[in-house]
């Protein structure tokens, strides 16, 4: 049995396994997240094939994609089987049309129940790009570099609330030491399917955390409507002395090699001025991380200041911390923020 869903109910059942029946690149650009990539065609079969369209029509490479499935096609119901023992699938292809709707015959003709996304990721996409344009009730998290924001962040979820991490599902830390000790950055694409993974199962009636962002987290970009909803929002501006600050910061990085403390420096030598991008080196080739750390937050400092200055006043709220452990700022934060009266 075959039915076609639009995105919203084809997403729904998230108890049946997905298989995506795109190429591996296209498949490696962006997915949705938990599908398994079950390709149709390799990528060069694929390019293959769509060159014969152009050159010599529709008939001409649908024979073509026959040739190369045809000896493929109990591959394929063994692998299904395997990850589908239910056998139940969602299955999709880019937009929903012969590539999909050929391995859905296929699974269908073998017993399978099957589900196909109608207008393929194509669709999903578009669905996505629009589910952050809803209106939801976030607050953002904000400090100086070295604040802690993102371990308060881990914190808060423990004490029941919502988080929706940009950092951590960048796999960067937003600034030019921010790719250190991370997993390689997905897609910016990628990025955003599995942002609205996560964001999807949020009550949006009830808050949503996020970390102070610029647009760009490393080299993936929030989402366009979710940035401008959080330069918008209120903020909850923690203020941490400077000290602090240099001793969770020298805790976070002097365990990495002083090369690539270097080569971030030098990626930002510019902003800090040759002299004290010369100086920082000095410092952490001598190991002196508490110097370089401290030269590089003037920078960041002022940086931040600039940026809060383009909020609305009256929607930041300033709270004192006095230590670095981030559960002990997290109960602080969240009893600070239910005595608020933010709508």
């Amino acid at each position: 049995m075959i039915e076609k869903y639009n995105p919203k109910s084809f997403l729904h059942d998230f108890d049946i396994p997905i298989i995506d029946v795109r190429s591996p690149d296209e498949f490696a650009q962006g997915h949705i997240p938990g599908a398994k990539n079950i390709p149709l065609f390799t990528n060069d079969e694929r390019a293959e094939v769509g060159t014969l369209y152009k050159k010599a029509g529709r008939q001409a490479a649908i024979f073509r994609g026959l040739d190369i499935v045809g000896p493929k096609m109990s591959g394929f119901v063994k692998e299904g089987m395997k990850f589908a023992p239910g056998k139940k699938l969602r299955i999709h292809c880019w937009r929903g049309g012969m590539r999909s709707e050929s391995m859905a015959w296929l699974f269908s003709t073998t017993g399978f129940d099957v589900k196909l996304l109608d207008g393929g990721y194509k669709a999903y996409r578009k669905f996505v790009r629009t589910q952050f344009e809803t209106e939801a009730k976030y607050v953002v998290l904000s400090g100086k570099t070295g604040s802690g924001k993102t371990e308060i962040l881990h914190e808060l979820i423990n004490l029941g609330q919502q988080v929706l991490d940009l950092e951590g599902i960048a796999h960067h830390k937003g600034s030019a030491f921010g790719a250190l000790g991370e997993k390689p950055q997905p897609t910016t694409e990628q990025y955003e399917n599995i942002l609205y993974d996560e964001w999807k199962s949020f009550d949006l009636n009830k808050p949503i955390w996020l970390e102070d962002e610029s647009r760009f987290v490393g080299k993936v970009s929030v989402p366009e409507p979710l940035f401008y909803k959080m330069r918008s929002c209120s903020v909850i501006k923690v203020d941490m002395p400077l000290k602090l600050r240099v001793e969770r910061l020298v805790k976070d990085y002097a365990g990495f090699q002083n090369p690539e403390l270097i080569a971030a420096i030098k990626r930002i030598t510019k902003r800090l001025g040759d002299q004290h991008a010369k100086t920082a080196i000095e410092a952490i080739e001598n190991n002196d991380f508490k110097t370089a750390i401290e030269i590089v937050l003037f920078y960041y400092d002022k940086t931040y200041h600039f940026g809060l200055s383009k909020r609305e006043v009256q929607k930041v709220f300033h709270i004192d911390v006095e230590t670095i452990n981030a559960k002990i700022n997290a109960e602080k934060i969240l009893r600070f923020f239910k005595t608020l009266k933010i709508d």
